[in-house]
């Protein structure tokens, strides 16, 4: 793993050269959107060495990530923090209010040349950013591939993680300088690949967390009063598995084609739980899939399987 950030020592003052080795000067930033990115990546500049000026938010859970991170940074109204940021403006605001950001601050003269405007969303490339590109700044989409909890913890577990960049040619050594002084490694994925990429982190972390939460709440419902005490060993385990495995790492009934098995589960989730049928249905049957494209599970042991999980809207076919 990668060593913590640690706070690099200030060089000279100058002018500022961008888009060469990390042996340059600090860079200038503004941050536009203290929310658990924002407020977390600000952060980690700051402990790179660099000179986050200022910040813009202003909702109440704002205001205490940033006393907790950057306590010493100013906040101020948005245009004001991309007129402050000579070197880099980091914009992280959620997906849909992006190109809002964007178009305005181009639109009121917030942005100028040679400036990076840089946003943390993974959903988005370097399209969302044309506006402030037809203004001479640069556009650069880096992501973070971490969940964030909006505290002081989520530094550490920036330390080695993966970014999601996307950039032009001229810009690539810039941003291998940025995710190397926050501790991580760039991933570059090509402007038409963001929706796909950023797919599959969501159905990755985000459903992982929808998922636990439901076997959490159908183990209480089983009488089990420690489900996180339950859960935690084989799900671990289950994860490592699969980052190691692959597919090999499938066990349980789908694997095995247990059809009767399967149906107990669907008919008592149906009578204590019906919200979760779709959602166990959809992810057996996936897995089913899986498991039979991988070799796993013949399908002709997989047939009455696939009866059991098959709806009305969906034909059984092999």
């Amino acid at each position: 793993m990668s060593a913590p950030l640690r706070p690099r020592p200030a060089a000279p003052h100058g002018p500022a050269v961008l888009g060469t080795p990390a042996t340059s000067r600090l860079l200038t930033v503004g941050v536009v959107g203290a929310g658990r990115v924002g407020a977390v990546l600000g952060a980690a500049l700051v402990a790179a060495g660099h000179r986050v000026v200022a910040v813009a938010g202003g909702s109440g859970a704002s205001r205490a990530r940033l006393a907790l991170l950057l306590p010493e940074v100013p906040r101020r109204p948005v245009a004001a923090v991309a007129h402050a940021a000579a070197d880099l403006l980091l914009i992280a605001v959620p997906d849909d209010a992006l190109a809002g950001v964007v178009a305005d601050l181009a639109a009121h003269g917030a942005l100028r040349p040679g400036q990076v405007v840089a946003h943390t969303s993974g959903a988005h490339g370097l399209a969302v950013l044309a506006p402030a590109a037809e203004v001479g700044a640069r556009p650069l989409a880096l992501h973070p591939a971490m969940t964030f909890t909006g505290t002081p913890d989520d530094l550490a577990r920036l330390a080695g993680i993966s970014y999601g960049v996307t950039a032009p040619a001229e810009l690539r050594p810039l941003a291998a300088r940025l995710v190397a002084d926050l501790g991580g490694v760039p991933e570059w994925v090509a402007e038409s690949d963001r929706p796909l990429y950023h797919a599959a982190l969501a159905h990755g972390a985000n459903h992982l967390v929808t998922l636990v939460n439901e076997a959490t709440d159908r183990l209480r419902d089983a009488g089990v009063a420690r489900p996180e005490k339950v859960l935690a060993p084989l799900l671990r385990a289950a994860l490592e598995n699969a980052l190691r495995l692959g597919d090999d790492a499938l066990t349980g009934p789908v694997s095995r084609g247990d059809a009767g098995t399967v149906q107990r589960h669907l008919d008592r989730l149906a009578a204590t739980a019906p919200e979760s049928v779709p959602a166990y249905r959809a992810l057996a049957r996936r897995t089913a899939d899986r498991a039979i494209a991988a070799g796993r599970l013949r399908p002709v042991d997989a047939q009455s399987l696939l009866g059991v999980l098959a709806d009305s809207n969906r034909e059984v076919a092999l």
